[in-house]
């Protein structure tokens, strides 16, 4: 691809670096782009221009802290107040860094746009249209958290990663003298590093979360929690509060500042809705589909037939029962390796 230009994602990681070597080592025209999203992020910013340096490439920064905030963190903080787990990466992928990196290919001109995701662009041939594909490295799979891209995004988007493994990046990058070849992975949400999500949100509301009653799954109140913002769907530990048999977070009532916590077996569940539906493979949904589906990054692939709603949302009934659908985050439905659609869980 000699003479192609492409402005990839430099987050100053080992992926992304390894990434721009490949293109570079390609024949690819290579300008890098880091996205600064929030106060803190320029320490990663630093490490990408080291390594842009040591490739010899264009970079250039990019501080999006505002629109960061605006289209991420508040969607955060209010999924959260509103008794929900949000998938911030699900969105960021699509409304911020692809927004930004498409942006500058558009301004100087690139062909490609490129980030050091593990996933592949393909065709899906039963419909023609574009898709991602499962990585060959499965453990480090990405392509949950690229469901929500368009096609318009998918069309100029190279994933160089898709066909190695993690350790094959690392070697990559150890043999071409890469400084960050034993970087450590990021870990959790980017903006919150020491993942204390309750300790975030009140910060950024400069508000102290509200306590409220535990209840059982006939309504009754059985105790007291220390506010919404510290607990998720399926969540054990850390209720502070001793029932003399295992409890679990079962849903979130947000209007009335409740808990409800239940059984183990009551978390799980065969239907599954969703709305804010993301047609990747798919066009469309005519008649009931077999599938696969995961309900959450880590979640196994698990059969199901998916069904499209009047009211735009899908139905995915499993055919086994699935713990612990959390409202807010995405459900992603596959072909085998290849992404159909995803969309946001509404209720369970």
């Amino acid at each position: 691809m000699s003479g192609k230009k492409v402005v990839i994602g430099l987050s100053g990681g080992v992926d992304s670096s390894t990434a721009a070597y490949i293109l570079k080592k390609d024949g690819y025209d290579v300008t890098a782009v880091t996205v600064v999203n929030f106060d803190g992020g320029e320490e990663a910013a630093e490490d990408a221009a080291k390594v842009a340096e040591y490739l010899s490439i264009n970079h250039i920064i990019l501080d999006y802290k505002k629109a960061f905030k605006e289209k991420i963190k508040d969607m955060f903080v209010n999924e959260y107040l509103s008794g929900r787990t949000p998938n911030p990466c699900l969105i960021c992928n699509r409304e911020v860094k692809w927004g930004a990196l498409m942006k500058v290919k558009d301004d100087i001109g690139a062909d490609y746009i490129a980030t050091g995701h593990y996933a592949k662009v393909v065709k899906y041939i039963p419909t023609n249209r574009l898709a991602v594909k499962m990585s060959d490295d499965i453990t480090k799979d990405q392509t949950y958290i690229l469901s929500y891209l368009t096609q318009q995004q998918l069309e100029c988007t190279l994933f160089p990663l898709g066909g190695y493994t993690k350790k094959q990046v690392r070697e990559i990058a150890e043999n071409a003298g890469i400084m960050t070849s034993q970087k450590p992975d990021s870990q959790e949400i980017c903006f919150i590093p020491d993942k204390d999500y309750a300790a975030f949100i009140q910060h950024y509301t400069g508000k102290k979360s509200i306590p409220g009653n535990y209840v059982d799954m006939c309504g009754n109140i059985i105790g007291r929690h220390k506010g919404i913002i510290h607990y998720t769907i399926g969540q054990r530990k850390g209720l502070g509060v001793s029932f003399g048999k295992h409890m679990f977070v079962n849903s979130i009532n947000a209007d009335k500042n409740e808990i409800v916590l239940g059984s183990n077996e009551e978390l799980f569940k065969k239907e599954v809705y969703a709305d804010k539906i993301n047609f990747m493979a798919l066009e469309s949904l005519k008649e009931p589909v077999r599938a696969e589906a995961k309900i959450r990054y880590a979640h196994k692939k698990a059969p199901c037939t998916v069904y499209a709603l009047e009211n735009g949302f899908i139905k995915c009934v499993f055919d086994e029962p699935q713990r612990a659908a959390a409202p807010g985050q995405a459900i992603v439905v596959y072909d085998g390796d290849y992404c159909l659609l995803s969309g946001i869980i509404e209720k369970n």
